[in-house]
């Protein structure tokens, strides 16, 4: 990039000299050739004045420089030339300059001479007595005159063009050097140029974004390490449990009134492994975002309905009252999702109740949304939990967990699906007092992708 500075301030530098001097060598020249042909002018009326006053005498020992002198009579014949043979001359009767004097009194003309590479510049005069005095004037042209100034030229051109490369050297670096110096870890520290400042602004952001994503990456592999720990460690225990019943009955160490007891309690554990199963499935469906399920306009209210149809036996073996209240409220959705997310819902609420307890399910309309509320008398999640309560197998009590049998992905399933519909969640408990989880659903009824 220095290089590429450096050579355009070169070129510019050089390209400004060259114009200058054109330009410069231009006015000059006209300033020069326009205060020549005024002094021809002058000395051409002094001359006519003086041979109006002496005639022939006027010419004697007259020394007018570098100009040269004619006296032309009325009939076009040289009387006198100061630079040749007047007696040979031509008739002049017919020159530009002495036919404007004639008929005017004065006369002017500029002819060019391709020999002597240089203008002549006349000036005529009329006299009383019908003779024109013409004065004349050599001016070389402008490429004649830079050539006999070259070599100054030249000179000053070289200095010009060194000292061009000397400064466009130390600008280049110093225009480079404030980008150089850029830190790219903190790029809007000491901006020096402004019209960088987007640029940096948009490496800014990306470097947040980048460690944003490195430390949702690193969240994200705590958790799967998480996961992977924590499902290893619930299938062991169901798994341990059927090895440990089965062992006992293959040895036929168990007496023939336990034999049912020792099957009821395998069959319990391979059904708690495989609700996990099925569990651990659902939510990695649910991570991939549930494509393949098929979206449809559904009822809500029916599904909670249904949901809490299917748990009335559990409630009542836990001592729980489960009403649902609401009305018919419809919108766009995966119905299985739907139902899991109440069906999940509810099984927490009639889990973590007391005895005696209730569990109030509504759905209703509110403006564009449908809110899902699910309270429960239970026993509430303390404060320091309430964040973590949607982590998977994460158990505010780990003891009535296992007491009442539950995997600890019912919430991770309910916040996915939740996700997958665009629906907020909010959460409102106080320990010891119950819980109340309240989803909010926009109410999209066009078929469209959520």
């Amino acid at each position: 990039m220095t290089k590429r500075i450096f050579r355009s301030i070169c070129v510019v530098a050089v390209t400004v000299l060259l114009a200058s001097l054109t330009l410069v060598m231009g006015v000059l020249y006209d300033y020069f050739s326009r205060v020549q042909n005024e002094q021809l002018s002058a000395q051409a009326d002094m001359a006519a004045r003086g041979a109006a006053g002496l005639g022939m005498d006027f010419f004697q020992d007259l020394d007018l420089g570098d100009c040269r002198i004619s006296w032309i009579a009325a009939d076009g014949s040289v009387l006198y030339d100061s630079a040749l043979n007047f007696q040979d001359m031509e008739n002049h009767l017919d020159r530009e300059e002495i036919k404007e004097a004639m008929e005017t009194g004065r006369g002017e003309s500029v002819r060019y001479s391709d020999s002597l590479t240089r203008r002549l510049c006349y000036q005529a005069r009329l006299l009383p007595d019908g003779t024109v005095i013409r004065l004349a004037n050599s001016q070389y042209t402008v490429w004649v005159l830079l050539m006999g100034v070259l070599q100054p030229v030249l000179v000053v051109a070289l200095l010009a063009v060194l000292l061009s490369l000397l400064l466009a050297y130390r600008l280049s670096a110093r225009l480079v050097k404030p980008l150089n110096e850029i830190d790219l870890s903190d790029p809007l520290k000491n901006v020096e140029y402004e019209e960088l400042r987007p640029l940096l602004s948009r490496i800014d952001s990306q470097h947040r974004q980048l460690k944003r994503d490195r430390e949702e990456l690193e969240k994200n592999e705590q958790i799967r390490r998480e996961f992977t720990a924590n499902v290893s460690h619930e299938l062991k225990t169901p798994l341990h449990s059927i090895s440990g019943y089965a062992e006992l009955l293959a040895k036929g160490i168990v007496r023939p009134e336990d034999v049912q007891n020792f099957s009821a309690k395998i069959y319990s554990e391979s059904q708690r492994m495989s609700s996990l199963v099925e569990d651990i499935i659902e939510l990695s469906h649910l991570d991939t975002g549930a494509v393949d399920m098929v979206r449809e306009e559904t009822d809500l209210y029916m599904l909670a309905r249904a949901a809490a149809d299917s748990l009335a036996m559990e409630a009542e073996e836990a001592g729980v009252e489960l009403k649902i209240s609401g009305e018919s409220s419809r919108l766009y959705g995966v119905p299985q999702l739907l139902y899991g997310i109440c069906y999940n819902l509810c099984d927490n609420a009639i889990k973590y109740n007391r005895e005696k307890g209730r569990v109030d399910v509504s759905v209703h309309s509110q403006g564009r949304e449908v809110l899902l509320k699910v309270s429960d008398t239970g026993i509430g999640i303390p404060e320091e939990s309430r964040e973590r309560i949607f982590e998977r197998f994460y158990r505010v009590d780990k003891s009535r967990s296992k007491a009442v049998g539950g995997t600890g992905l019912g919430l991770s399933i309910v916040k996915h699906a939740a996700i997958i519909h665009h629906a907020t969640i909010e959460v409102d408990s106080v320990s010891g007092s119950g819980t109340t989880f309240t989803l909010h659903f926009p109410q999209n009824l066009e078929r469209k992708e959520i």
